[in-house]
């Protein structure tokens, strides 16, 4: 038997993202967000869901760029950080000894370290309540070369990707594969 739960942001898992910007004076700045996914395959797009009460909102709005960096499990001590202070108060680059790489394509910074980086032209931005959604356009995505399997994509067991769990407020792994997507179905 089923129990309902109520209205909540219950979506087991979502991933851990790091929102890149630059701020009106050109400071590097980053924050966590886990509501965040791929929304749009052509033009490949990203959404990533902030309030506008976030220093990252209006560096997005002013810049109208963005860049998403996936942390490792190692750097789960530093994506929670990123996610507890606000870069109006705080140097997140400096406090957390990480490095700050300008995009290549867009008016934003990433993550050095961070294995993943999305680099993304803002299309749109949508309110929707206490959120605004912004969905950027993925103009590039860079890879370390010692995340990619053997057909050159990101492999997620190297990439490490820390997972979020939004009503119970803690971080994960990825867990063991299942099976082959759009293969494992053809057992039906």
């Amino acid at each position: 038997m089923k129990r309902s739960l109520g209205a909540k942001t219950l979506l087991y898992p979502t991933p851990v993202c790091v929102v890149g910007t630059y701020d009106h004076a050109g400071k590097p700045n980053v924050m966590t967000a886990a509501w965040a996914g791929i929304c749009c395959s052509s033009p490949p797009c990203i959404a990533v869901s902030l309030r506008k009460a976030t220093y990252t909102y209006g560096n997005i709005m002013e810049r109208k760029a963005f860049t998403v960096s996936l942390p490792t499990e190692d750097y789960v001590k530093e994506a929670d950080y990123f996610g507890m202070v606000s870069g109006r108060d705080e140097d997140k680059f400096s406090r957390s000894g990480l490095t700050p790489m300008k995009g290549k394509l867009v008016d934003a910074p990433f993550v050095k370290e961070f294995p993943l980086a999305l680099e993304c032209k803002l299309l749109h931005s949508i309110k929707i309540g206490l959120h605004t959604e912004f969905i950027g356009e993925i103009l590039d995505v860079t890879a370390d070369e010692e995340c990619l399997g053997p057909d050159g994509l990101p492999d997620i067991e190297k990439i490490r990707p820390i997972l979020f769990s939004p009503e119970g407020r803690r971080y994960h792994g990825v867990g063991r594969l299942l099976g082959k997507a759009f293969s494992v179905g053809r057992e039906v």
